[in-house]
């Protein structure tokens, strides 16, 4: 435990304090802080789950779809349980409950998961698969997913508030394809820079030794630049807690976890990937769904809030998982 905090907790919050204080001083602001995420989900994230993962195996591949798919089934049913309990309050829309579920139902795995699994576990290609696995399910699944029942919303009051007014819908709007959220997910490197180095791998091609050190120099700016701009985020924003907030983090730090731990435990995974996928549920909420809630202007003060205070109680839910997963290890192999 003191080498997880030391190695992994206490960097984080020393590299996030540092770009909190430099975004209230105003040297940088959320613009910058957008610049920065784009540095990190466009190059160094898809360079470093591309290197990483290209030095893997078939072996290790099969190995691990298991893991897929509990990592599918386990944040989806996260995600959609999110939404539905958001859903049920009464001055929420369903906007309100699909950004709910973009923030709380999703873990930030882009942006910490390599700063926070590489100091406790290694640098490793199954650390990397991991944040390449959570990354698929988080991008190409969870966000057109809460895009698709956002607009659905969105335009549902729409048309209610045109036929309230006194309006009468001729026609409605030709609505997008549901399938157009899904490939523009796709479209992104953080998506499919991974599922390349699965193919790549999986076709058997040797990866060249001499090609990984031009990867691994943007690689490493990922978690580093990724954790500061984070700080950053946090300083423009408005934090006021309420108890849609604390019960958002209670969705994303307490149960998304337990629910991955107990999907793992029944279905007999690997320890080490079992533990792995636990700490990254247990992540912080998806930074990408305050930016969705900002685009939108949808939900923004209490997601941000949430946003904030699950990256409090991740300081101690970090090691508390790690122990609590270890416990049920050891008491099944009793």
């Amino acid at each position: 435990m003191e080498h997880i905090i030391l190695y992994a907790i206490v960097p984080i919050i020393v590299v996030m304090l540092a770009g909190y204080i430099s975004g209230k001083k105003g040297i940088f602001n959320g613009d910058d802080s957008k610049k920065f995420n784009k540095v990190v989900l466009d190059y160094a994230l898809p360079a470093a789950l591309f290197v990483s993962i290209v030095q893997s195996t078939r072996e290790m591949l099969a190995k691990d779809i298991k893991l897929s798919l509990i990592s599918l089934v386990g944040i989806m049913f996260c995600f959609m349980l999110v939404y539905y309990v958001f859903k049920l309050f009464k001055k929420n829309t369903g906007a309100d409950a699909a950004v709910s579920a973009l923030i709380s139902g999703s873990p930030t795995i882009g942006f910490l998961g390599f700063a926070v699994l590489e100091p406790i576990f290694g640098t490793t290609p199954s650390v990397a698969l991991v944040v390449a696995i959570v990354s698929i399910v988080v991008n190409a699944v969870g966000i057109p997913v809460g895009l698709s029942l956002m607009n659905a919303s969105l335009e549902k009051q729409e048309l209610a508030a045109t036929v309230s007014s006194g309006g009468v819908a001729v026609a409605k709007k030709k609505r997008p394809s549901a399938w157009l959220p899904v490939i523009h997910a796709l479209e992104q490197p953080v998506a499919w820079a991974p599922i390349l180095a699965v193919i790549w791998v999986l076709v058997g091609i040797p990866w060249p030794k001499w090609a990984s050190p031009s990867f691994d120099l943007i690689k490493g700016a990922n978690a580093s630049l990724a954790v500061f701009s984070a700080g950053i985020t946090l300083s423009s924003i408005k934090v006021d807690i309420n108890w849609q907030a604390v019960l958002g983090s209670i969705l994303k730090m307490v149960v998304m976890p337990a629910v991955l731990l107990a999907l793992g435990l029944i279905f007999h995974m690997d320890p080490l990937n079992l533990k792995m996928l636990v700490v990254a549920g247990a992540l912080p909420p998806a930074f990408s769904g305050i930016i969705i809630a900002d685009e939108y202007d949808t939900y923004v003060a209490t997601g941000t809030s949430s946003l904030t205070l699950s990256v409090i109680l991740f300081i101690g839910f970090c090691p508390l998982w790690i122990w609590i997963t270890d416990l049920f290890l050891h008491s099944a192999v009793a």
